[in-house]
């Protein structure tokens, strides 16, 4: 499954990004606290997704199997240590066409903020 995760696409379906052990102890964490965790994370380093690409994975498959509808998910931070409070999240399900498609420009190097933008989240449309 390839999960969309800022200005990154990461195949979920590589190995696994936790151990059988973490993954029985994360079965317990409802979609909320993930949710919060992802906000806390990205105020902290709002590049998270560039800077911890492991981290930021083990984010993704987090919400990819609590919310298994969802393969794309933006945490828009204002500034590094910000307020977890002041991440804007949002999440949706794109087609596979668009994933691919996405995939293929991330590959490439041509997949941004700007362009990821463009494509899933319309935040900059004036």
């Amino acid at each position: 499954m390839l999960f969309l995760l800022n200005d990154v696409v990461f195949d979920l379906d590589e190995a696994c990004p936790v151990s059988p052990a973490d993954a029985r102890r994360f079965e317990k964490l409802d979609f909320d606290y993930v949710l919060e965790l992802g906000c806390e994370l990205f105020a902290e380093d709002p590049l998270l997704h560039r800077t911890d690409p492991g981290r930021a994975r083990r984010l993704a498959w987090l919400i990819a199997e609590r919310s298994p509808e969802v393969n794309a998910a933006l945490f828009a931070a204002p500034a590094r240590d910000c307020a977890p409070e002041l991440v804007e999240p949002r999440f949706c399900a794109l087609p596979e066409a668009v994933m691919l498609q996405l995939n293929a420009s991330d590959r490439l190097g041509a997949l941004d903020a700007v362009s990821a933008d463009r494509a899933v989240w319309n935040r900059l449309a004036a």
